[in-house]
């Protein structure tokens, strides 16, 4: 009898009922399609230029690798605004959305020209990093020149990724997650499209290679917001706050500090955090030049299948931060158990299906065998580890959504920097394990994260509303 009860209430602390996941789905799925549709098209706008040649493959993937780093940084520069986007709109206070959106438009100038600045000056030493393991040298001279070729085109696109992330954000914050959805399918579409045209010189166009594709990106992205902002100005019954926008730029100084208080240990998380990964990557590729490009493989497939339990983190941060402005506490902790739950299980499902592609995917590209099989076993590990990181992606976005951005910073970047990158950093120039176990090794190290996510959770801090 008592054990029957028992299981009743870990399904009704866990398990919700159907119109629970028809409000977590409608908020997901779009999301999910939008970066689903993003991530596939840059597979195979990967597979494209892997199909060339792997030194191709290797320059574009180091300058993707350190444009993440950027691409980060935008995130967590609009985030922590959004915190305030999110439980504004639960108070219905549209003209304290206009600010926040203000605010992460000039967040998102000043980080953007600071990259600009940054990869002009310092790209080629910040690839060379990347080319110090085992390998001809003739071949990390091609990778760098393939690099710097690559760099050079997506800096024209940072701009336009700087605005759309600042729009498709606030619509996000706001509920309003299918009209980013559909700018970023007709976005990817032009991607494919011209990386086609662009990479293999097709409809008489020149033979472009890692060239053509980074054309092919900066097109899309100027697509993609260019659609984002006339819909949100042609439809402002919706979008409230796109009326009166830019009738100034100014914020008031009382919530800039708020934000600034609250959004830069975010600020400094994302930035630290996609650095850490940089930083990783560059301590694997100690291993050999092919390690570059076994991870690159394993990468763009992992982003593909990671869309799942990233879009159910986003939708974490939207519900229960529209439920703790509206100071719902007890439905907010229900409402986070669910979605926990429901990540879990759901990329348990997507890593048995990850599992069913590793050996396949590698085959695609054009490289040596050693590199496939080191791809097949990348892609195997994080299919293992998969429901680990989904948990720990739904505890962050839990204790951010309650503005606990100082706690978020010291989970995640603090940790990656002291734990992660150390334990990749000291095996791979101390000692001589491969590189699978010094990968397996720095995974197993994120055990101890969950331990005290699930701690910070379980102990409801983050149950708060900063906007009351």
């Amino acid at each position: 009898m008592q054990t029957a009860t028992n299981k009743l209430r870990l399904r009704d602390r866990f398990i919700g009922d159907k119109n629970f996941y028809k409000m977590v789905l409608a908020i997901a799925v779009p999301i999910m399609i939008q970066n689903g549709i993003t991530n596939f098209v840059s597979l195979l706008d990967n597979i494209m230029i892997g199909r060339i040649g792997t030194e191709q493959m290797s320059g574009a993937s180091i300058v993707n690798q350190l444009i993440f780093v950027y691409n980060l940084a935008i995130f967590g520069g609009v985030s922590g605004a959004g915190i305030f986007t999110a439980q504004y709109f639960g108070q219905d206070d549209t003209e304290g959305v206009r600010n926040t959106f203000r605010f992460k438009l000039w967040m998102a100038v000043f980080l953007t020209a600071l990259t600009i600045l940054l990869f002009i000056t310092a790209g080629t030493p910040l690839i060379k990093m990347y080319l110090k393991g085992e390998g001809n040298a003739g071949d990390a001279a091609s990778i760098l020149m393939y690099g710097k070729q690559y760099l050079t085109i997506m800096l024209l696109g940072l701009p336009a990724f700087m605005i759309s992330q600042t729009y498709s954000s606030t619509l996000r914050e706001c509920g309003e997650t299918v009209p980013p959805m559909v700018a970023g399918i007709v976005s990817v579409i032009v991607n494919l499209v011209f990386n086609y045209i662009l990479i293999y010189g097709k409809f008489g166009f020149p033979v472009l290679g890692v060239r053509g594709a980074a054309i092919a990106t900066v097109l899309s992205r100027y697509v993609e917001v260019i659609i984002i902002i006339i819909w949100t100005h042609t439809h402002t019954a919706v979008n409230k706050f796109a009326s009166g926008l830019y009738r100034t730029l100014a914020v008031p100084a009382s919530l800039t500090k708020s934000i600034l208080i609250k959004g830069t240990p975010l600020l400094l998380n994302e930035t630290l955090w996609a650095s850490g990964m940089a930083m990783l990557a560059q301590c694997y590729s100690m291993r050999g030049l092919h390690v570059v490009a076994g991870l690159n493989i394993s990468n763009t497939i992992n982003n593909v299948f990671n869309i799942v339990f990233i879009a159910l983190g986003d939708s974490v941060a939207i519900v229960v931060g529209h439920l703790l402005g509206a100071n719902k506490m007890k439905e907010a902790r229900d409402t986070d158990n669910k979605m926990i739950a429901f990540s879990v299980a759901c990329c348990t499902a997507v890593a048995l299906v990850m599992l069913l592609a590793a050996p396949l995917f590698p085959r695609l590209y054009n490289t040596e065998p050693e590199v496939r099989n080191l791809a097949k076993q990348f892609i195997i590990i994080n299919a293992i580890f998969m429901p680990q990181n989904a948990f720990l992606h739904a505890c962050y976005f839990t204790l951010r959504s309650g503005g606990k951005t100082i706690i978020t910073f010291l989970f995640d970047s603090v940790f990656i920097w002291c734990v992660s990158v150390t334990i990749a950093f000291c095996l791979s120039r101390f000692t001589g394990l491969p590189v699978i176990a010094i990968y397996i090794l720095v995974q197993i190290g994120d055990m101890l994260k969950c331990i005290v996510g699930f701690i910070l959770v379980k102990k409801g801090i983050w149950l708060q509303n900063i906007v009351a």
